[in-house]
């Protein structure tokens, strides 16, 4: 059991390590693609690498269960990065990456509605929230000044709020019985399904011909294969361990993640602000995850 635990840890945080770089590759995509696009792609090319590694189709799911994966395609799929894509359109970046650090404390109010054996929280969750948003705060706002933006910091918002949902989804399917990459693949499909109607809603020119510059094909199948399939079947993994707010609580980490990724990538320069948020953040995470 205690294997598992740490295998549960160890697999959030290689996740949240991927999903805080994914920025690089999606700066880069955004030269000759649409977001829209770019989150179409990485999802039906990780959907096809899943279906590769594991072409059996779920059976015996009842009506409940299937609008339960629909559920999840629609929130942690769909919506989230819709919602999060619209959100960097109208407000800043750093604001954006504040707000969606949020979803930890989004997760334990849904999963304390949601989910009755999810553990109870107690005054350490708060206190490690608390010095974990100061030092993101201390990241996304270092050498700039707090600039609000009503529309865009909403969706921001609404983009934690339905990645919450997205977590408890996460932790119902896991008690199904079924293995994570086929419980993922059918998120997968119900997220790219619910996607197609926002496909006709933007001025899309497809030209595939633009995937055959070896950089923009490289980023995209980094973010459809490390990102997309394989991230979303491990924090699954650790969803089914763990718990949804024992593994959100890793979210925490992204941003740190994301500074690191920007020194030792794009040789940003890294200021005492920043240095001294990020062992905030770090310490708020240890405080929520490990005194609990």
């Amino acid at each position: 059991m205690k294997n598992k635990q740490t295998a549960g840890h160890l697999s959030a945080l290689i996740t949240v390590a991927i999903w805080g770089t994914t920025f690089i590759s999606t700066k880069i995509l955004l030269e000759a693609f649409q977001p829209v696009e770019i989150l179409f792609l990485r999802f039906v090319i990780g959907f096809a690498a899943l279906w590769l590694v594991s072409p059996r189709r779920l059976k015996g799911l009842s009506v409940k269960q299937e609008l339960t994966f629909a559920a999840a395609g629609l929130s942690g799929i769909c919506l989230y990065y819709l919602l999060e894509n619209l959100a960097l359109t109208y407000t800043l970046a750093s604001n954006v990456g504040v707000i969606v650090s949020v979803v930890p404390f989004f997760t334990a109010i849904v999963s304390r509605f949601l989910l009755k054996d999810e553990e109870k929280l107690n005054p350490s969750f708060f206190i490690g929230f608390l010095f974990a948003m100061a030092g993101i705060c201390m990241i996304s706002f270092s050498g700039s000044s707090v600039r609000l933006n009503p529309v865009g910091d909403l969706l921001a918002l609404a983009a934690a709020a339905v990645w919450a949902f997205y977590a408890v989804f996460s932790k119902k399917i896991s008690s199904y019985g079924y293995p994570s990459v086929q419980t993922t693949r059918h998120c997968f499909f119900y997220g790219i399904l619910f996607m197609l109607p926002a496909l006709f809603l933007f001025d899309l020119h497809p030209d595939f011909f633009r995937l055959a510059r070896p950089v923009y094909l490289g980023n995209l199948l980094f973010l459809a294969l490390g990102a997309s399939a394989i991230c979303y079947v491990t924090w699954n993994f650790s969803v089914k361990v763990l718990g949804a707010l024992k593994t959100s609580v890793y979210i925490y980490l992204g941003p740190v993640i994301t500074v690191a990724a920007s020194v030792l990538i794009l040789h940003e320069r890294l200021t005492l602000t920043t240095v001294t948020g990020m062992a905030l953040t770090l310490a708020g995470l240890a405080v929520s995850e490990f005194h609990r």
